[in-house]
């Protein structure tokens, strides 16, 4: 078994940043593709980016791309989701996920609580 939680989230202004935690207790992930995730008021949860075991190659949606950084420390059995141009659309509860390969967020087995990002205008 493995514990995911997430850490970081808050209420920032349009244009600030925030950077996301994800630690892992119980077993490692270091050899696993992690995965954020969020879900908007209102809205299906979408995939917003992941990364593979090494850190060499992460995926982001199109409308994080340039404002979001992805990596992880396996040292610390920790990912992190570094947000900067924060946008009020990107208001969500954002969710750690491991054990997955893909950006569908069923595929993945493993799932934190989520923390809120609120992004004020």
């Amino acid at each position: 078994q493995i514990q995911v939680t997430e850490s970081g989230g808050g209420l920032v202004q349009a244009g600030g940043s925030l950077r996301l935690s994800c630690a892992a207790s119980g077993r490692t992930f270091s050899s696993n593709t992690v995965a954020w995730f969020r879900q908007g008021p209102g809205k299906e949860r979408e995939f917003v980016s992941r990364i593979n075991w090494s850190g060499t190659s992460t995926y982001y949606t199109d409308s994080v791309k340039g404002r979001f950084t992805i990596s992880r420390d396996n040292a610390k059995n920790m990912v992190y989701l570094q947000m900067n141009s924060l946008k009020p659309e990107d208001t969500a509860i954002y969710y750690c996920a491991a054990f997955g390969t893909s950006d569908v967020w069923s595929e993945y087995k493993y799932w934190g609580q989520g923390t809120q990002v609120t992004v004020s205008s």
